[in-house]
């Protein structure tokens, strides 16, 4: 029997995410919530990210009543999983950096994370790194602008090679033979960040190790071929880039409202 998913994350980033778990699961129902009226989220105040994320959250929980709870945003999981799950009864996933594979694929031990200065910022990288790269050389970057390139291209503006080369003006690759994207916006520009940084430097994200976490806790060991899900959006602005919306209507949307329709 089909389940539904809540998909959180402050923008279209956590799409990212949310496609990998449809290629398991396809005939699941979908909410994806992005709190886009609050993005970036690694500009934020602790505090202020954790109430308002949590609060919106939950109140979406009470109104859906989804199975399952993906937090498909690198800075809000490192901040709000604990709080969250006090307050629902569900099961909640946050995001990862592939620090731990990215440390297995290496040759030369030495890799490289790309995230949010709010994600890098956090001990829970520091602690990731100790128990799984110790043996490796990790290079840290902060690259904050990757966010505004990803959310421009879902809302179909042109990503030219020049977006690309400034960011990674500061991103020194040196030796590194693995690239951890550190943040879900990533994703949606790998094809861009591989053609600058070459083939001889793997790419590596979450995705596909928290689609299967979310298969294994929904139990599911089978999925259906011919039924898909129903799958919506709410986000937190009153209106979105209409380029935005027909992007998310191709991805297979049958519904994008602002979250105030849901919650009155």
């Amino acid at each position: 029997m089909p389940q539904s998913i809540l998909v959180f994350d402050s923008g279209v980033g956590g799409l990212s995410i949310l496609s990998e778990i449809q290629k398991q699961l396809p005939d699941h129902n979908y909410y994806y919530l992005f709190d886009n009226v609050r993005l970036p989220y690694g500009t934020l105040a602790e505090a202020t990210l954790i109430s308002g994320a949590v609060d919106l959250i939950t109140a979406v929980v009470r109104k859906l009543e989804p199975d399952l709870i993906v937090i498909a945003c690198n800075t809000a999981s490192t901040l709000i999983l604990d709080e969250l799950r006090r307050h629902v009864d569900i099961p909640v996933v946050g995001v990862v950096p592939a620090i731990k594979p990215a440390a297995i694929m290496s040759q030369t031990k030495h890799i490289g994370v790309l995230a949010t200065p709010g994600t890098i910022a956090r001990e829970y990288i520091q602690s990731l790194i100790n128990q799984y790269a110790s043996k490796c050389t990790v290079s840290l970057f902060a690259v904050n602008e990757l966010v505004e390139i990803a959310e421009r291209k879902l809302e179909a503006k042109t990503v030219a090679g020049a977006d690309i080369e400034t960011v990674f003006s500061k991103v020194h690759l040196n030796d590194i033979d693995v690239l951890v994207l550190g943040c879900t916006h990533f994703p949606l520009l790998k094809e861009e960040i591989q053609q600058y940084v070459g083939e001889k430097i793997t790419l590596v994200d979450s995705g596909e190790a928290i689609a299967n976490r979310v298969k294994t806790l929904l139990n599911q060991k089978m999925k259906s071929e011919t039924v898909k899900g129903v799958t919506q959006a709410w986000h937190t602005t009153m209106m979105i880039n209409e380029n935005l919306t027909v992007n998310l209507e191709k991805r297979g949307f049958k519904k994008i409202s602002p979250i105030k329709e849901l919650l009155g």
